[in-house]
């Protein structure tokens, strides 16, 4: 297995939705939204396995950014069969380093996966609140 990462907003649909489908992420019934909002994100860095037959994305993060204030972290995801072996650890700390002139990186995470980030410097911040308002 040889990982590549890349910086690369332009992904197929088929790629997406199958990397978000792997995870059984609801993002992955949307092709055509998905693809446009990957185009559209401030910064998105791509996970790649080139020895796999179908050069196979497997991994992706993407952020929204001011360039200045904020950079809100969206997606981070990694294919299940591709997990454990630092994919995501390598591609937040790209992030990281693509946003380090950002004053405050922001992302929102279920309640499994908050060690993970922490080992990063993100915490759980008291009095904030996540909210939604899903339109779909």
């Amino acid at each position: 297995m040889k990982i590549v990462y890349k910086s690369k907003k332009r992904v197929s649909k088929k790629n997406l939705t199958d990397l978000f489908l792997s995870l059984e992420w609801e993002s992955g019934n949307y092709p055509e939204n998905l693809a446009n909002a990957i185009r559209n994100s401030s910064h998105v860095i791509t996970a790649w396995d080139i020895e796999s037959s179908k050069n196979t994305l497997v991994g992706l993060i993407n952020c929204l950014s001011d360039g200045y204030m904020a950079a809100y972290i969206h997606y981070l995801l990694v294919r299940p069969e591709y997990q454990k072996r630092g994919i995501g650890r390598t591609l937040l700390e790209l992030m990281i380093l693509q946003c380090s002139k950002v004053r405050q990186k922001v992302l929102i995470s279920d309640d499994k996966q908050t060690g993970f980030y922490k080992k990063f410097g993100f915490d759980i911040s008291s009095g904030f609140v996540s909210m939604y308002f899903n339109s779909y």
